[in-house]
């Protein structure tokens, strides 16, 4: 596959994202300060690098675990078919769940997620992400927490990828095709 030339206009800075997290884990823990422990599960690929930074910055006991959804594949745009790659490997009845999820923009995985997780009767269960694209949702599902609201642009960085490339950006950029 030959890939077209582009180059990454930086939208967010690292400084940002982090002054960003320390602010939303400060609300996270008051939500959550009746826990003996979070179950803090991150939606696989593009969200790893959010996970680490939130967990860190928490300050209270948690526990990681991973489910891999899909819908983009290599391109992109969503296919809105939302398929579960890897589910959790641990039980969360009756547990406090936090899903941590690097963009929102149809809405349809982390709605299909959060669906799914609710099925199995969790004492709480929240969502956050890092990016959220309102004007591109086609299911009416809003994150209980949002790093950043961005507009309706393909971006790459902190974890998030275009065809498997980018995502060890310490930033958000905006892809922007040169051809």
């Amino acid at each position: 596959m030959s890939e077209r030339p582009y180059v990454i206009d930086k939208l967010i800075s690292a400084k940002s994202i982090a002054a960003r997290i320390e602010a939303l884990c400060s609300e996270i823990r008051n939500e959550f300060s009746h826990a003996d422990k979070l179950v803090v599960v991150g939606l696989l690929r593009g969200s790893f690098v959010f996970i680490a930074d939130l967990v860190r910055e928490l300050e209270m006991t948690v526990e990681v675990d991973f489910i891999e959804a899909s819908s983009y594949g290599d391109g992109m745009e969503s296919s809105r078919e939302v398929r579960i790659l890897k589910d959790l490997r641990g039980a969360i009845e009756g547990r406090d769940v936090l899903v941590v999820e690097d963009i929102v923009d149809t809405g349809h995985t982390l709605h299909h997620v959060m669906g799914l997780l609710r099925s199995r009767n969790p004492a709480h269960l929240k969502s956050i992400a890092l990016l959220d694209k309102p004007t591109r949702r086609e299911v009416d599902f809003r994150a209980d927490w949002i790093g950043f609201e961005i507009p309706d642009e393909f971006v790459v960085g902190y974890g998030i990828d275009f065809a498997q490339r980018n995502r060890n950006l310490p930033y958000i950029g905006k892809v922007r095709f040169t051809d």
